[in-house]
């Protein structure tokens, strides 16, 4: 047959074809797309999603098992978490915020000692001498120090550092600063594990978001594609609409697969931060829809200013810093300590004794004291003291443009963080409208495809556009909640 035979074949049976659409199945399929189209304009992406795979009827294919790491209580119902439990579960179990709450609680017993060691001290002690005697000729023993055989001393301690360090509480300042500035970090930890609890956690939340998406489009695409067999085999359609079909049929169906890939991923990251064990055995709340409002700029602002743990690492270490240059000058002024000591050192345990050396006399007391001062001055240490002197004043320098950079750091982080939540908080409205005219465009498609006006690439487009809009909408909502997770780094909660 010449080509112009085969074009006019063609033409006949497009003919027919458009003629048994328009007549015939108009009925058939005005109910069939009208209902397909209702269900992808009503069909709810945030519902729960499941954990098996689920396969549509008709296909021989068999599920894709993903293999999961055993866990204890795998038997019993799951777990519930909303993101407040997981945040305290993983406070139990991160090392790294463990430590930095450790060395806080090391820095307040540092404070406490050096408070203490500001104070006089009193010690008791109870000693015996023994001394090699000379045979009874004389009553000293054979040591100069010792003015018998026998000596026994019971005594009290008072002892008191009277120095520059101790009148000003140089070393006591530097132990606040210190636990100040553990304090600090410790917020830093807590707040960063916080920013990585919550990704994960609405990581999961998106996972599952788009897990429960991917199955709803499966199953749509493939009652589209058991739509266009039927109706090639009774020849009103042709039969590229069917091989269209089911090519988008098999294209969800990888989706689908990788969706239930990224769930199962997100549930181990989450798992490894909030239990000491692996186990999966937990459920999460999906509460994306219920994000709390932006606050002004202002109010930010204000906030940061007095809960920024960043600046308050920094404020802290040059405090230190200058801290630490005082007490090097103080080092050059001399340096007091007395000790006084109650008690008795005789040559018998009692309160009252004869001496061997003045027998005549009788029993005379044996408790009372003695006073030691002694002043330390420095002359000369070959210079260092002045060398101490001089590295604690570059550390302070240091310190200085350390706090200065710091500061407009800071600044220009908390302008940036919330320029990222208001544009993330823009992006959750503009993507929830977007969602909304992607399924009105698919229900008005599939009317017209039902009246014989548009193609099943039509359908197909407007499909992958609906699931396109609804991912982008959820992926806001996840981008919205780390914006403000990390803008609460700079603030504190709001």
């Amino acid at each position: 047959m010449d080509r112009a035979g085969r074009l006019d074949k063609c033409a006949v049976f497009n003919c027919s074809l458009a003629k048994q659409r328009t007549d015939g199945a108009a009925s058939v399929r005005r109910s069939t797309f009208l209902a397909i189209g209702m269900m992808v304009a009503f069909a709810v992406p945030h519902s729960q999603a499941v954990a098996q795979t689920t396969v549509p009827a008709g296909t021989t294919e068999s599920p894709l098992q993903l293999v999961q790491p055993p866990g204890p209580g795998q038997s019993a119902p799951p777990i519930t978490m909303t993101l407040q439990d997981a945040l305290e579960r993983a406070r139990k179990n991160d090392p790294q915020f463990l430590g930095a709450v450790s060395d806080a609680k090391s820095a307040h017993e540092d404070r406490l000692q050096a408070r203490n060691a500001l104070l006089p001290s009193v010690n008791g002690s109870v000693q015996y001498l023994g001394t090699q005697g000379d045979g009874g000729i004389i009553s000293d023993g054979r040591f100069v120090t010792n003015d018998g055989t026998h000596v026994y001393r019971a005594w009290g301690v008072f002892h008191q550092d009277l120095s520059p360090g101790t009148f000003m509480a140089t070393e006591l300042k530097k132990a606040k600063a210190a636990e100040a500035l553990a304090e600090a970090k410790a917020e830093i930890a807590r707040r960063g594990l916080t920013v990585t609890v919550s990704k994960d956690f609405y990581g999961l939340v998106v996972a599952q978001r788009k897990y429960a998406t991917a199955q709803q489009a499966l199953e749509q695409a493939k009652h589209f594609l058991d739509i266009t067999q039927d109706a090639e085999r009774e020849g009103q359609s042709a039969h590229s609409d069917a091989i269209k079909a089911e090519i988008q049929y098999r294209l969800q169906e990888q989706a689908f697969d990788e969706a239930k890939l990224t769930m199962e991923d997100a549930r181990l990251s989450l798992a490894v931060l909030l239990f000491p064990t692996m186990n999966e055995n937990f459920s999460v709340v999906d509460d994306l829809d219920s994000a709390q409002a932006l606050p002004l700029f202002a109010e930010v602002q204000a906030m940061a200013e007095k809960e920024n743990p960043d600046l308050r690492v920094a404020i802290e270490t040059a405090r230190q810093s200058d801290l630490d240059v005082t007490a090097a000058k103080t080092a050059f002024l001399p340096t007091l300590v007395v000790d006084t000591d109650y008690g008795i050192e005789a040559n018998c345990f009692a309160l009252r004794c004869p001496r061997a050396s003045f027998p005549e006399v009788g029993p005379v007391p044996n408790l009372g004291y003695f006073v030691t001062a002694v002043m330390n001055i420095p002359v000369w240490d070959w210079g260092t003291l002045r060398s101490k002197l001089h590295q604690a004043e570059y550390k302070q320098q240091a310190a200085k443009a350390t706090l200065s950079q710091e500061q407009r750091l800071q600044i220009s982080e908390l302008y940036a963080a919330y320029n990222e939540a208001a544009i993330a908080r823009s992006a959750v409205d503009a993507s929830r409208h977007t969602a909304e005219l992607a399924a009105e465009s698919l229900r008005l498609v599939n009317l017209r495809y039902e009246g014989g006006a548009s193609t099943v690439l039509d359908v197909v487009d407007a499909e992958n556009t609906l699931l396109t809009a609804r991912n982008a909408y959820i992926d806001a909502q996840a981008r919205y909640r780390a914006a403000l997770a990390g803008l609460q780094t700079m603030t504190g909660t709001f």
